[in-house]
C-alpha cells in the first residue's frame, strides 16, 4: 500500500508546478501583448509622422504652384502692357503731328470744313486713346512742376518765387494705365506762393463786391 503522504506531496508539487507554468505562460502572453501594443503604437506614430511630412510637402508644393501661377500671370500682364506701351509709343509722333496741325490752323481757315474735320478727328482720337488707358499729362501754364511727370528743358533764370511752375508745354506727355510712358517737355519758371493774408484780402474784396 502506497503511503498517502507521498501522493499528497506528489499532487501538491504537480499542482504547484502546473500553476507556475500557467502563470509563466500568462506573463509571457502579457509581455508579448505589451510588445505588440508598443510596436503597433510605434508604427502608428511613424505613420502619423509620415502623414504629417507628406501633408507639409503637399502644402509647400501647393504654395509653390500658387506662387508660380501668380508669377506667370504677372509676367503675362507685364508683357501685354509692355507690348501695348510699345504700340502706343509708335502712335505718339502721329498724335503730336495732328495736335500741332490743329493748334496752328491759320485764322482764315478756322471755319473751313476741312480744318473743322481735322479738329473733330483730334477729339475722336483723344476719346479712343482714353478708352485704352492713354491720358495726357497735365502741363498747362501755372501747373506745379513735377519731375516725375515733367521734363524741364528750359528754365526762366530771371523769374523769382518760391515754387516752380510750368510756363509753357513744349511737348505733350502721356501715361498709360497711370504709368508714365513719355514725360511732358516743359519750360519752367518761378512763381510766388500767395500768402494767407493775400487770400483773406482777396476774399474780402469779393465779399464787398
Amino acid at each position: 500500500m502506497v503511503d498517502s503522504d507521498y501522493f499528497d506531496y506528489y499532487f501538491y508539487s504537480y499542482d504547484r508546478a502546473l500553476s507556475l507554468h500557467i502563470w509563466r505562460q500568462a506573463v509571457l502572453a502579457v509581455q508579448k501583448e505589451e510588445k505588440m501594443t508598443k510596436n503597433k503604437a510605434k508604427k502608428t506614430e511613424d505613420l502619423e509622422q509620415q502623414l504629417g511630412e507628406l501633408t507639409l510637402d503637399l502644402q509647400r508644393t501647393r504654395a509653390d504652384f500658387e506662387n508660380y501661377r501668380k508669377r506667370v500671370e504677372a509676367e503675362k500682364q507685364s508683357a501685354h502692357q509692355m507690348g501695348q506701351a510699345k504700340s502706343v509709343m509708335k502712335l505718339l509722333p502721329v498724335i503730336d503731328t495732328i495736335e500741332r496741325a490743329i493748334a496752328n490752323v491759320p485764322e482764315e481757315l478756322k471755319d473751313n470744313p476741312w480744318a473743322k474735320g481735322v479738329a473733330g478727328l483730334g477729339k475722336q482720337l483723344d476719346k479712343q486713346l482714353k478708352e485704352i488707358g492713354l491720358e495726357k499729362i497735365d502741363a498747362k501754364p501755372g501747373t506745379l512742376f513735377n519731375p516725375e511727370l515733367h521734363q524741364a528743358v528750359q528754365f526762366d533764370e530771371e523769374a523769382e518765387g518760391d515754387k516752380e511752375v510750368i510756363a509753357e508745354e513744349l511737348r505733350a506727355g502721356y501715361t498709360l494705365d497711370s504709368v508714365v510712358i513719355r514725360d511732358a517737355m516743359v519750360k519752367v519758371t518761378r512763381q510766388l506762393s500767395e500768402s494767407p493774408q493775400a487770400d483773406v484780402k482777396a476774399n474780402a474784396d469779393i465779399s464787398e463786391k
